[in-house]
């Protein structure tokens, strides 16, 4: 027998500020919308066709996220589809959403390089924040910079712009 799979990854921006609520069990649950472009020709002329998709995120990452998703903001989410069912006046409704299992700060809430627009922005993984911008790095506030550099043996990985090719043994 063939198994399921329920699984989508999504880039797109938010539409709004994400809406922060705790469950009567005190879980935290963050909801947000995604606009999802897509491009579809018409005769001669391409036209974006914008989708608009209701995410919900749980627990830990959804109040530790929270400040950091903003009207406009570009982030990668990945997870499952949902559908909710229930009736409303007499009628059966369904809504489709998102569960977030896993989302990435993309971009800023400015778009393109002349806004100051970038991909190396904040982003939450696996291992936790990951900052790669080092302009961002040395504009953080003195007291973060301290509780950084305490944390011993962390090694700081700076990205792609510090690397060094003459480190390659091949």
């Amino acid at each position: 027998m063939a198994t399921d799979i329920n699984m989508v990854v999504l880039v797109g921006r938010l539409t709004r500020e994400s809406e922060l609520r705790y469950t009567n069990a005190g879980t935290a649950v963050s909801r947000f919308s995604l606009a999802v472009n897509r491009r579809k020709r018409t005769g001669d002329k391409w036209e974006d066709e914008v989708s608009f998709i209701d995410c919900v995120l749980w627990g830990k990452q959804a109040e530790s996220l929270n400040p950091y998703l903003e009207k406009g903001k570009q982030i990668c989410v990945s997870g499952e589809l949902r559908q909710n069912r229930w009736e409303q006046d007499g009628q059966s409704r369904s809504k489709i959403e998102v569960v977030v299992n896993n989302i990435e700060l993309v971009g800023s809430a400015s778009s393109g390089p002349a806004a100051g627009g970038n991909s190396n922005g904040p982003s939450r993984s696996s291992g936790g924040y990951q900052n790669s911008n080092q302009q961002q790095r040395q504009q953080q506030a003195p007291a973060a910079q301290g509780a950084q550099a305490s944390k011993q043996g962390a090694p700081d990985f700076s990205g792609p712009e510090e690397f060094d090719d003459s480190d390659i043994p091949f």
